[in-house]
């Protein structure tokens, strides 16, 4: 734990560096600190801290630039700003007049968090257990695939592929739709005894995709979430590095990944920094989100992408206050 005046000198080494992006020298940092000590204290206070592993200097002439270990310290002792009043408002006003289908709705609260924060923004859909069934659709894909489609009461949807253990014709997938349909429209999926289920005499292909079809749906009850993905356009004007860049592409492409990445982080606001995020040690990357609830329970997350140096305090309450206001918004498009 820094002391106090170690602790002001990390805080304006970091908010000056956030606002320029260059080295920051003993002589700025005693200015946005506003410590009464004389320019040699500061000077000796941030050898000491470059010791400690706070901060580098690019070279010796140079100002001091923080390091992953002072923006770490920095988010855990920050109190995040408030939004500007016309932020504010134009997220209030957006859930307040927004009337779209899930899927547009978040692509559009996407694009809000961006425009808003100036870094990319991710949103992944609700989580929602597929309990009950309300309809069930097979579609052959290959002579020994078959896309299984099932439709909750709440209209979540469930997409899975399964391989078949043996080849079946268009007539043996609508004999086995028909069953399925049966056995899963109205039921609880959690207490169907296929095997006893399935009609004695059922042709053995049927019976077989019926089973896989069957058991799939109650291994998998929940609902695949989706990401989105808004503000990509922007990377070049906050990365000037274009191999940075690159690096974060891959990030936000790699679908699956990036679900996993989410779906690791605790309820509530999460900060993560370089390493912390499965990168490299000099990956100039930093993630702030946070989860938001429906009708009372978490079922989904957001956040923006950035650099070390974003603001974390307005990061931090952007994604805060639009989480509320998707959260809400869900909730009563759901009553």
């Amino acid at each position: 734990m820094l002391d106090e005046r170690k602790s002001e000198i990390v805080r304006a080494v970091v908010e000056e560096h956030i606002r320029t992006g260059e080295p920051v020298s003993s002589r700025a940092t005693l200015e946005v600190s506003g410590l009464s000590v004389s320019p040699a204290t500061v000077r000796n206070d941030l050898a000491a801290l470059e010791a400690e592993g706070y901060v580098v200097q690019p070279h010796t002439s140079a100002g001091r630039i923080p390091t992953a270990l002072a923006f770490r310290y920095y988010v855990d002792h920050l109190s995040p700003k408030r939004l500007r009043r016309h932020n504010q408002a134009r997220i209030a006003e957006f859930f307040s007049s927004v009337h779209l289908e899930l899927g547009r709705l978040l692509k559009s609260t996407t694009s809000l968090l961006s425009e808003i924060t100036r870094y990319p923004a991710v949103v992944t859909s609700p989580g929602h257990s597929v309990t009950r069934v309300s309809g069930a659709h097979l579609v052959q894909v290959s002579a020994e695939s078959l896309l299984v489609v099932l439709v909750g009461d709440g209209s979540q949807i469930s997409q899975e592929v399964i391989s078949l253990t043996q080849t079946a014709d268009p007539a043996d997938i609508e004999a086995a739709e028909r069953i399925v349909r049966t056995l899963l429209i109205q039921s609880e999926l959690d207490v169907i005894d296929v095997v006893d289920a399935i009609p004695p005499k059922t042709p053995k292909t049927v019976r077989l995709i019926v089973e896989s079809v069957v058991g799939s749906a109650t291994h998998a009850q929940v609902h695949d979430q989706e990401v989105y993905v808004r503000g990509t356009g922007q990377m070049a004007g906050v990365w000037e590095d274009l191999n940075k860049v690159q690096s974060v592409l891959e990030i936000l492409e790699r679908e699956a990944a990036l679900l996993e990445l989410l779906a690791s982080m605790p309820v509530g606001t999460a900060v993560q920094i370089g390493r912390e995020l499965g990168l490299s040690d000099d990956a100039d990357v930093a993630m702030v989100s946070t989860s938001y609830d429906v009708s009372g329970e978490t079922t989904g997350r957001l956040g923006v992408i950035g650099p070390m140096r974003m603001d974390y305090g307005r990061a931090i309450s952007a994604v805060e206050k639009v989480g509320d206001g998707l959260g809400e918004s869900l909730t009563v498009s759901d009553e």
